[in-house]
């Protein structure tokens, strides 16, 4: 799953994002959710989130 409907994410799924600082490089950061930010059902872009470590961006990846 990409990450760009918010109804795939639930709080506590192992996610890999990407920070606002790495969008250039796309670099992956892996965590757990703990608040989806992202009020819209889609976004082209990933859903954000705040991982448990409390970083913020946006889901590229889930794990089952």
């Amino acid at each position: 799953m990409n990450g760009q409907k918010r109804s795939d994410i639930k709080i506590g799924a192992e996610v890999e994002i990407v920070l606002k600082k790495d969008q250039r490089t796309g670099a992956l950061t892996s965590g757990k959710v703990k608040d989806i930010l992202t009020k819209s059902p889609n976004h082209p872009h990933g859903i954000k989130v705040r991982l448990e470590d409390g970083q913020v961006g946006r889901v590229k990846n889930i794990h089952s």
